[in-house]
């Protein structure tokens, strides 16, 4: 098994980790998508279960335990995620209902007499008496058991929680680092700086976002705001499309053309989005927090319209539109 090559380190500091028997019972892989941290965590999952593990610590990939894993049928493998609700649409949290069989299941003895492994993922998805109930699984492991919680956000997570695990957090690739492995995946060299701009350095969202449509959902994001910042189109008529198609890449992206603004102003440039005065460096700052704030919100039965069309009545407008011609 080959991981992406920033994850290297962390992998020698994990599988020796679980070679001497040293690996903490509860494990928090805390890092934005797209570095690789679901693919790091499957890969310790395996490779805890393997019975003849490769000198770097992979699993082999072909024992009875790394078959059932590749099958979904391991019986000491427990993976928790979002379950079907009845009109058969995924929930958008982790219940307390999931948390209690897994905790029954991991009080009985592993099958195949090893590690028992669960994995939780999205963790900063659970909700609150989900939470309070892994605690306690926490706080009184079984032997032998070891959680692994996988959460993009892990500021979500109740306190409690984040103290009881052993953090794993992610070195984001150089720029060299994240183009190589990019031009690997036959990216052309334009495209993968565009995509790796895009994306603030993310390698994972790059390569995503260089094959499907999500670069033109950011030109349109920065054309929207530069038409708000000129007063040319209503903020009412950007929240219903933002709403429509995809608001959270798009609050994403905003917060990020926010700051970029911000940034150019303070150089003594013209922003891109059209801003000209240094005085909206702190409305811009402001901005990009409630963006951010808003993607949260996203998750929260608040209307997705009205939530977008709190924020973009904010975005700031140019100073001398109100004279132009």
């Amino acid at each position: 098994m080959s991981l992406q090559p920033w994850l290297a380190e962390t992998w020698h500091m994990l599988a020796s980790a679980l070679a001497g028997h040293r690996l903490h019972h509860g494990l928090l892989f805390a890092a934005p998508a797209g570095l690789g941290k679901r693919t790091l965590a499957n890969a310790l999952a395996t490779a805890a279960l393997c019975s003849q593990r490769t000198g770097e610590g992979y699993a082999c990939g072909v024992c009875r335990s790394c078959r059932l894993v590749a099958a979904g049928s391991h019986p000491d493998l427990a993976r928790i995620t979002f379950e079907l609700r009845e009109d058969g649409k995924p929930r958008t949290e982790i219940t307390v209902d999931q948390i209690r069989a897994l905790s029954q299941r991991l009080a009985l003895s592993s099958q195949f007499g090893g590690a028992q492994i669960a994995l939780i993922d999205p963790a900063d998805r659970l909700n609150v008496n989900a939470a309070n109930a892994l605690l306690k699984t926490l706080e009184e492991p079984t032997p032998a058991t070891i959680l692994m919680l996988i959460a993009d956000d892990p500021s979500r997570l109740p306190a409690t929680i984040r103290s009881r695990c052993q953090r794993i957090d992610l070195r984001a690739p150089t720029r060299a680092e994240a183009l190589a492995w990019l031009r690997e995946h036959r990216i052309d060299v334009a495209r993968a700086e565009e995509s790796l701009d895009a994306s603030l350095g993310n390698p994972g969202l790059a390569l995503k976002w260089s094959k499907d449509e999500t670069l033109a959902i950011r030109t349109a994001c920065a054309d929207d705001l530069a038409a708000l910042s000129r007063g040319r189109r209503p903020p009412s008529e950007v929240a219903e499309r933002w709403a429509a198609d995809q608001p959270e890449t798009r609050l994403w992206f905003a917060a990020a053309l926010a700051r970029d603004e911000a940034r150019s102003l303070a150089r003594g440039e013209v922003g891109a989005l059209g801003l000209t005065a240094r005085e909206e460096i702190p409305k811009l700052a402001a901005w990009f927090s409630r963006a951010n704030h808003a993607r949260g919100l996203l998750a929260t039965p608040l209307r997705t319209d009205l939530v977008l069309l709190d924020l973009l009545r904010a975005w700031p407008v140019r100073a001398a539109v109100s004279g132009s011609t």
